[in-house]
């Protein structure tokens, strides 16, 4: 009984592995872009990963140097948290936008102005 187990398994396993198809990129080109996208993150990742923790950190000074005043500690929040902070290839190519510090949004249908830095965006009045 085992052995048709056995028999039945390495058939499985041998068909499975005979008719897969390696992964591959649609072209050279899009190899390519991929590839200038890791290299940029390489930089940028760890750089806006630096600015938003002293950006936070600034904040949370800010907050605690104006007696509570979350509107000046989230327009340095919201400045240093937000943004891009992984860049595509599509980025690279120019298709999308790259916003290394937050605060303004692009402009949508159904939101023709940009983001005002003076409104609370926590929620906080």
């Amino acid at each position: 009984m085992k052995g048709w187990r056995g028999v039945a398994a390495v058939a499985v396993l041998a068909v499975g592995l005979g008719t897969a198809q390696p992964a591959r990129a649609g072209s050279g080109e899009d190899m390519g872009w991929g590839l200038l996208s890791v290299l940029s993150n390489v930089g940028y990742m760890p750089a806006k990963v630096v600015y938003a923790l002293f950006g936070g950190l600034t904040g949370g000074m800010a907050y605690v140097l104006t007696g509570g005043d979350s509107q000046t500690s989230q327009t340095i929040w919201v400045a240093s948290l937000g943004g891009t902070y992984v860049l595509t290839p599509a980025m690279l190519r120019g298709e999308e936008p790259i916003a290394f510090a937050g605060g303004l949004t692009p402009a949508t249908p159904d939101r023709e102005t940009a983001y005002d830095l003076h409104e609370t965006p926590l929620g906080d009045s």
